[in-house]
């Protein structure tokens, strides 16, 4: 089995993140592996190692820098991984599904492709559906369960307010996982020290036949989430507590 995880180096979202420039921060802080893509690498890991032999390939479009999340992964069970190399944090979503797409093709056939349901610092949830569609696969995102066989994959996923769907699709299929299908292993030092010498083969944007990686949107200004302002604690009764935010609401010109 032939499974390929497509996986982001984002930052840390216990990191302060500094806004530097218009459209970009302070880079030196802690970058992760996207928490959304690692729920898709274990549940990738945990169908090779139950099908009885295959390969978990990462594939990652980002920096240089982008090696430390490929090495990550690799820590945590990935056979070998793929980075094509590119100057921008953040690129458009239809230029990473041509790269991501392009990279997967030349290097094999995939039986399964995971992807996390969205980054945790763009938050564009567009990349799954881009690269499915030009794959010519099905896809399905917000994924809590995985079930395969014959050719069909039986797929559960959350569709908000509570509500699940089981869908079946064939195979090979792209999946975006959610927080819920498992939970993602710690790699050991052993794991890591073994990870340094994995494969990683790295392409240029222009290797794979994309010249042109302006895309058509751009983050044009970042800004720091406004601080929040202090809380009012409300005492007494129920009553008078009622009575209290109705008073505080009409003074804000909520109600």
């Amino acid at each position: 089995m032939q499974i390929y995880v497509c996986v982001k180096h984002v930052p840390d979202t216990a990191a302060n993140i500094k806004v530097t420039e218009p459209a970009g921060f302070d880079e030196t802080v802690k970058f992760v592996v996207n928490p959304y893509d690692e729920y898709g690498l274990e549940e990738a890991l945990r169908i090779v190692a139950g099908s009885g032999g295959g390969e978990v390939v990462v594939v990652t479009v980002g920096k240089e820098s982008a090696l430390g999340t490929i090495r990550t992964a690799l820590a945590m069970g990935a056979t070998r991984g793929i980075l094509v190399k590119t100057d921008k944090q953040f690129l458009d979503a239809a230029v990473t599904a041509r790269a991501l797409q392009a990279a997967i093709r030349q290097d094999g056939e995939p039986d399964l492709i995971f992807s996390g349901k969205q980054s945790v610092d763009s938050e564009g949830m567009q990349t799954p559906y881009r690269l499915a569609a030009a794959f010519d696969m099905p896809v399905v995102t917000e994924v809590v369960n995985v079930e395969l066989g014959d050719g069909r994959a039986l797929v559960e996923s959350e569709a908000g307010g509570g509500i699940r769907e089981v869908v079946e699709v064939r195979t090979p299929c792209v999946l975006g996982a959610t927080k819920g299908l498992n939970e993602p292993r710690y790699p050991k030092l052993p794991d890591i020290l073994k990870a340094k010498k994995k494969e990683v083969k790295q392409f240029e944007l222009a290797d794979l036949g994309i010249a042109d990686a302006s895309g058509k949107t751009e983050i044009l200004e970042l800004a720091q989430v406004p601080e929040r302002s202090g809380a009012t604690m409300l005492e007494g009764g129920p009553r008078e507590a009622s009575e209290k935010l109705v008073s505080i609401l009409k003074g804000e010109k909520v109600i």
